[in-house]
């Protein structure tokens, strides 16, 4: 296990937000995390990354960490580059001088063209898309090389080129790193994962095929067996129909 929670508790102040959590993650899966606002999500991640401490239980993460927020949590205004933001995820490997070892320079490069920001790496950060911006921000992630990559609703108010570049990046990475996704798009998070991870006070664990449309609106329930595989393609003509 990669991540190991026993009976973990978290409370803000006397408002609890995560109660009796106990969870294992294997090195190499590709999670899902789900749940409504106010749920526990962003809660579980802070404790995860250790920026909270359980008020009871334990927590073991067995392994570095790269963290990629929400674009839209991210202070725009500041004056940094792509190609300079980026490069951040080797800070810790810089010289004396703050010069940056050469094979990490390249291999920002790879990531630049890889993320196809290549046009765009000596633009302000400020300056780009929604969509470019997350890619940037998931390359620096990478360049840090962790075991462990937790994405805050990466795919959220981006444009359908970039969901579909990340995704399919993320889905190549399975086998060599641990990723945890918080995603509020059911569909694409059932399509992609191994394991989707209902968060509402709570943590409850579901195989993909198990999950139905309600869980996206947080309306978890006993497990849905023998759905379709079509089953949100008929679900979204259905809605269509109605209308």
């Amino acid at each position: 296990m990669l991540i190991e929670i026993e009976h973990l508790d978290f409370s803000y102040g006397s408002t609890p937000i995560l109660q009796d959590v106990t969870l294992g993650i294997a090195r190499g899966e590709f999670v899902g995390i789900m749940g409504p606002n106010g749920g526990g999500k962003t809660t579980l991640l802070r404790l995860l990354l250790g920026f909270l401490k359980p008020s009871k239980g334990k927590l073991t993460v067995k392994g570095s960490i790269g963290y990629v927020p929400q674009t839209a949590k991210t202070d725009r205004d500041f004056p940094i580059t792509v190609l300079e933001l980026i490069l951040l995820g080797a800070v810790s490997k810089t010289n004396v001088w703050g010069s940056y070892p050469n094979a990490f320079r390249q291999e920002a490069y790879e990531w630049i063209e890889r993320l196809g920001l290549t046009p765009h790496q000596h633009k302000p950060f400020g300056a780009l898309s929604g969509g470019l911006a997350q890619r940037a921000l998931l390359a620096r992630a990478l360049l840090s090389h962790p075991e462990l990559l937790l994405l805050d609703e990466p795919t959220a108010n981006i444009d359908a080129a970039s969901v579909t570049l990340i995704m399919n990046l993320l889905q190549s990475l399975k086998p060599q790193k641990t990723i945890l996704l918080v995603t509020h798009d059911l569909k694409t998070a059932v399509e992609r994962v191994d394991r989707v991870l209902c968060v509402q006070g709570t943590v409850s664990s579901y195989l993909p095929a198990n999950v139905c449309e309600h869980f996206a609106l947080g309306l978890y329930h006993t497990p849905l067996l023998g759905l379709p595989p079509n089953h949100f393609e008929q679900k979204e003509a259905h809605v269509l129909n109605v209308l």
